[in-house]
């Protein structure tokens, strides 16, 4: 499940490749845990390290095409899980109403993002 938020953080970008304390705090991970984990992921061939030549101490985390197989893979019983426990257990006006809300809410964020 941990490499799954990874991997989506990096599908979220369309080449693939975030920097790895950006990462890191996405997650809302230390950088030793980060550290481990994506190694255990490189490991696994899910991603690589990548250097970054601009910041001799910074690093890229970019996703494989092993790891894009694992997160096509795991979406449709993602998106079942998702029905079956939330979708399937609220009325469309429920959902309407948390539409509302969580529009609100990024308003406010757009507004003041501290």
């Amino acid at each position: 499940m941990l490499d799954l938020g990874v991997v989506l953080l990096l599908t979220d970008v369309p080449d693939g490749r975030r920097r790895f304390l950006d990462l890191a705090r996405a997650l809302e991970w230390e950088k030793s845990r980060m550290s481990h984990h994506i190694a255990r992921m490189v490991k696994r061939g899910l991603v690589v390290r990548d250097e970054c030549p601009e910041d001799g101490r910074g690093a890229f985390v970019v996703i494989t095409d092993e790891g894009r197989a694992m997160i096509e893979a795991a979406a449709p019983r993602h998106v079942e899980a998702v029905r079956e426990l939330f979708l399937d257990n609220v009325t469309p006006a429920e959902l309407r109403l948390l539409a509302r809300v969580s529009e609100r809410v990024v308003e406010r964020l757009d507004e003041d993002p501290s």
